[in-house]
């Protein structure tokens, strides 16, 4: 009884009645644990006794309330949040986020996800991210943090390992954490096409070199074309089984941390998360501060776009004019990878859009810039220098090795208008 109470263990009734109890402004901001860490048992709780809030995460899955009176906010705009007319978008690069919350996106509310307790501590598990900056700020306000601790989320060490103390309440849960699905039905010429973008990336990174990459098709074929390097380092936001792919691989150096923010994979990469010292989970200001990007050897970011024109600018963000994700880290590691030693940003993207039909090479953007002038853009056509090119032989790059076939002479005739030819 004396550990539960030196805990703050409560019951979902009880949550509630410290909710009720708070007397919380109306519409208070309530902001939880995002992408694949969402506190569910929690969320419903403060769904259920508030009758008006705004919920704020990063990458919010779907699954969440979808009804009047919540309002949705965020810099980063996942599937449970897009398209929704009650979205409403904060634009800022990842590394800015934090920020925020001590400015202009107090909380009043924090939901996280944590592990069960190592030596008086509990960890954020696989998701760090901007988590450590809004309990400070939740913490100075006077808000409620709230805890819900689940026995399967792994221990991690680095900025989100807290003692008990902080939490106001904190819920028990034994439950397993969310897996990527299973790709099904992938037609030959996507995986054709992402196996030659992965092939053409990786033949740019040489042993010792440090990289930051996603989870999808394109990093997960880069990854495979990396497992024959030696001392490769992880200085990245997220990461994913590709990790584990190198580590198997004797691919990565022994001596180096695995830097990251958050994570997402299988229940192996969760397990092998679990208490291990090489993975230092940090906060996202040091994740994605340029300047700590920069110090890291060949740091190779590998990003990835909706549209890329001939100007090299990018559009990761939006389509339509509306916003389809964010900023994210993306011009964060594209700036620090540009100013590290050995670095290089890789912009890398399929040259045709097969559900829309329409190439991914534009003469211009119709849609606000998300990023511009990496240091070379890769598809499956080829390779298009760009960093230290004039603009005409940065376009006539694109147009002649990244773009698809079918949209060069359309290219042309609309780079002669621009002035690039």
């Amino acid at each position: 009884m004396k550990a539960q109470k030196a805990m703050n263990i409560m019951s979902e009734s009880q949550i509630r009645a410290l909710l009720q109890g708070k007397r919380l402004p109306e519409d208070a901001r309530v902001i939880m644990s995002g992408n694949q860490a969402v506190p569910w048992h929690l969320l419903k709780l403060v769904d259920e006794t508030l009758p008006t809030y705004r919920l704020s995460g990063l990458n919010a899955p779907q699954g969440l309330p979808r009804r009047d009176g919540v309002t949705y906010e965020t810099s980063f705009v996942g599937a449970g949040m897009r398209g929704s007319a009650r979205l409403v978008y904060i634009p800022a690069r990842l590394s800015m986020v934090p920020i925020l919350f001590g400015t202009t996106r107090k909380p009043e509310v924090l939901l996280v996800h944590t592990s069960t307790p190592r030596s008086g501590k509990v960890s954020l598990g696989i998701e760090v991210n901007i988590l450590p900056a809004a309990i400070e700020a939740c913490r100075k306000g006077g808000g409620l943090i709230i805890a819900q601790m689940n026995k399967q989320m792994p221990y991690t060490f680095g900025d989100g390992e807290y003692d008990l103390d902080i939490f106001d309440a904190i819920l028990e849960v034994d439950e397993p954490l969310p897996t990527p699905p299973a790709r099904t039905g992938q037609a030959p010429d996507a995986a054709d096409s992402a196996a030659k973008i992965g092939e053409r990336v990786s033949s740019r990174v040489h042993n010792g070199a440090t990289m930051q990459l996603g989870i999808g098709e394109v990093p997960d074929a880069v990854l495979q074309g990396l497992t024959g390097l030696k001392n490769l380092g992880v200085w990245s936001e997220m990461f994913s089984d590709g990790v584990l792919s190198l580590l198997k691989a004797g691919a990565l150096d022994p001596d180096r941390k695995i830097i990251s923010s958050f994570a997402f994979g299988s229940e192996e990469l969760y397990r092998w998360m679990d208490g291990n010292d090489q993975i230092r989970m940090l906060r996202t200001e040091t994740t994605n501060a340029p300047t700590e990007i920069s110090k890291q050897p060949g740091m190779t970011s590998v990003n990835t776009a909706l549209q890329v024109d001939l100007f090299a600018q990018a559009n990761a963000s939006r389509i339509n004019a509306r916003i389809f994700s964010g900023f994210g880290g993306q011009t964060d590691f594209i700036v620090g990878a540009l100013h590290a030693p050995g670095g290089q940003a890789i912009m890398a993207l399929r040259s045709w859009h097969p559900k829309a039909q329409v190439s991914t090479i534009v003469p211009i953007l119709r849609e606000p810039t998300t990023s511009f002038q990496p240091t070379a853009v890769i598809t499956e056509q080829g390779t298009a220098e760009i960093l230290g090119y004039d603009e005409k032989r940065q376009a006539a790059m694109l147009i002649e090795h990244a773009a698809h076939p079918n949209a060069r002479e359309f290219l042309w005739y609309e780079a002669r208008k621009l002035g690039l030819t």
